[in-house]
């Protein structure tokens, strides 16, 4: 006997699925004997039973009344002695289940005929074949309301005229197809209102299912009520508590998706039974398991948009269940922050100084913030709420080298200015220092030089009421820097010698290579090149002396730029070639490509156009891996207007 089980969160259209299913096999002739069709309402308040249910299937099958046997197994016998007897193939559709002893009973005794289970539940102790449905896909749900549109009317244009709108509510829906269903029999009612009215009015609201239950409009084709919350509400209430607790929580967690180890920090559990957990709420088609090709903790977990919603929702409208939310998202923030500050130190570690914890390399580093990053940007939002304020001030700073390694340049600046706002709301002046200098250097690395320089002065002014004279130089030399981005070399030069004495004065040479380093290149920006090559020179012993590969890397490059220009084009062409090799050391693609085109430019002041032109190229390729495509397309172009560079 052939037992299918069609499973997946509510509204997700099981019991279309199998209907469908029903109406093209019996066309096809697969079941001669034809269907049954049982709907168990497994998740209303009085769920059917399997007693009361081979009543109604007895019933379909010509039993009633007086011929009706007087008790419950001589029922089931009756029943199943039917299904046997009958040689045309039937199919046995028990829809909607929420426990197998709804099920189990109804079984035919013959594996001749077929049966087609729908449920919210994964039936895995069972040996049936499982069919887990997904939310559609952007066009599958684009093309679902359409349809129902122009079902209904087809001069209906407006998925026509409002694409972008359909698709915004498509998004809002999560794809979900009761959610569109419904949204499109509002659009039917609303049939002189465009789709982006609808669209406003559930971005104002926050909550999709307030607004379409709102405006449902009625049954669909089974019967069913169209309504989003009672669904989830259902799925919800079934839940035990442990299980409904960590779903509650993991509503509240940052980001589309949730790694175990952060829902260990958010339920306070420990990894065996939070995976545990996870796993009964994935069984329910609650919680989505994402491929993992990692251990146990690396898994993430994503939920619906509508479940996140609803439960957060859930969350709200309790005063004890807020407080519990609450101290979860502390617990999250401290996990975030630990481990956050942990790949900061790695990625800014030099040899001599301590090993950071955690992470063994840059590689490991930068791959976990890859996958943390949205959560990252979400947690630091929360520094809106005065109580999670202070810690998100503790961690935009820790994400800084890396959304600038990644050339994340948006995410950085929306950091920076909310780390600023929270320092703000708690009086936080260090705090709200640092935001300032990273707001500074996001904002010039987003091509933002006036609004940066801004952000350095304010920065500086901070850190000098504050008494960190270290901070302060710091913000002189950023300030610095986005001054020569404006063309301001005059005083970039005059803000980098502040820089350079305040760190010579600290004795932290470090730091004063990062100045001098500057320096050169507002000296070279002037044209003083001698100056600058001495300023280089000077920049790149000192962190040789500090073990910084990286910021020698810069200080090569920047010195072969300099040579270039006073015509030492060997040393020049060096000089690059050593900041080739370091930047290929990082994994740095865009600094690769930097140091290719000065290496492109040298090689072409030296006449020699074969090595330029596949300088160039290598340099196009290079920005290409870093995403920088405008530069890749420039640098590609340069290849081709060099007519003295075609091969031959």
């Amino acid at each position: 006997m052939l037992i299918f089980a069609v499973t997946g969160m509510g509204g997700v259209g099981k019991t279309a699925l199998a209907v469908e299913a029903a109406h093209r096999a019996l066309a096809r002739g697969w079941f001669p004997g034809g269907t049954l069709f049982v709907d168990l309402r497994g998740y209303d308040e009085t769920p059917v039973t399997a007693d009361q249910a081979v009543l109604a299937l007895l019933d379909a099958l010509g039993v009633r009344d007086g011929e009706l046997p007087p008790t419950t197994d001589r029922q089931y016998d009756a029943y199943r002695a039917l299904l046997v007897e009958r040689r045309d193939r039937m199919l046995l559709i028990l829809d909607n289940a929420s426990d197998p002893a709804q099920y189990l009973p109804l079984l035919p005794g013959t594996d001749h005929h077929r049966v087609l289970i729908t449920s919210r539940d994964r039936p895995d102790a069972l040996p049936l074949r499982v069919i887990d449905l997904e939310k559609l896909d952007p066009d599958e749900s684009v093309a679902l309301v359409t349809r129902a549109l122009h079902d209904t009317d087809e001069r209906d244009a407006r998925p026509v005229r409002e694409p972008g709108a359909l698709r915004e509510l498509a998004d809002l829906c999560g794809h979900l197809p009761l959610a569109l269903q419904i949204a499109a029999g509002v659009l039917r009612r609303r049939r002189r209102r465009d789709i982006a009215s609808l669209v406003a009015e559930i971005r104002e609201a926050g909550d999709a299912t307030a607004v379409l239950d709102h405006g449902s409009p009625g049954t669909d084709l089974f019967g069913r009520p169209l309504v989003l919350r009672p669904v989830l509400e259902t799925s919800y209430r079934r839940l035990p508590p442990d299980q409904a607790r960590l779903l509650r929580l993991l509503c509240l967690a940052p980001g589309a998706d949730t790694s175990t180890r952060a829902v260990t920090a958010l339920a306070d559990l420990d990894t065996e039974s939070v995976l545990s957990l996870l796993e009964h709420l994935a069984a329910r088609h609650l919680v989505i398991p994402l491929v993992n090709n990692g251990t146990a903790c690396d898994m993430r977990w994503r939920l619906h948009d509508l479940v996140r919603g609803f439960g957060a929702g859930v969350v709200a409208a309790d005063a004890r269940l807020r407080e519990e939310g609450d101290a979860a998202r502390d617990r999250v923030l401290e996990f975030y922050s630990r481990w956050a500050n942990a790949a900061d130190d790695r990625l800014r570690w030099l040899p001599g100084a301590a090993e950071p914890e955690w992470f063994e390399d840059r590689e490991q580093a930068l791959a976990w913030m890859d996958s943390e990053r949205a959560s990252l940007v979400a947690i630091v939002g929360w520094g809106w709420e005065e109580r999670f304020a202070n810690g998100t001030v503790r961690l935009a700073p820790c994400l800084g080298e890396y959304l600038a390694w990644r050339r994340y340049f948006d995410d950085w600046i929306a950091v920076a200015e909310t780390a600023r706002d929270s320092a703000r709301l708690v009086g936080n002046g260090l705090g709200e220092a640092i935001a300032w200098d990273h707001l500074g250097l996001a904002l010039r690395r987003a091509g933002r030089d006036v609004e940066a320089i801004e952000a350095h002065n304010s920065a500086r002014d901070l850190y000098r009421a504050a008494g960190d004279l270290r901070g302060e130089a710091i913000a002189w030399n950023n300030c610095g820097i986005a001054l020569q981005q404006a063309g301001r070399a005059e005083e970039a030069i005059e803000a980098h010698l502040r820089a350079r004495d305040l760190h010579q004065a600290a004795e932290n040479p470090h730091s004063e290579a990062i100045a001098w380093n500057n320096l050169g290149n507002a000296l070279d920006e002037l044209g003083r090149a001698e100056e600058a090559i001495e300023a280089h020179l000077r920049a790149r012993d000192l962190y040789q002396a500090a073990g910084d590969r990286h910021g020698e890397g810069m200080a090569w490059n920047n010195l072969g730029l300099a040579l270039r220009k006073v015509g030492r084009l060997d040393e020049a062409i060096e000089a690059c070639e050593k900041d080739l090799e370091i930047c290929r050391e990082f994994e740095d693609w865009y600094g690769e490509g930097q140091t290719l085109l000065n290496l492109a430019l040298a090689h072409e002041a030296a006449h020699r156009p074969v090595e330029a032109r596949a300088a160039y190229l290598q340099a196009s390729d290079a920005y290409t891996r870093a995403d920088a495509l405008t530069e890749a397309d420039q640098v590609r172009a340069r290849a081709s207007r060099n007519p003295h560079s075609q091969e031959h």
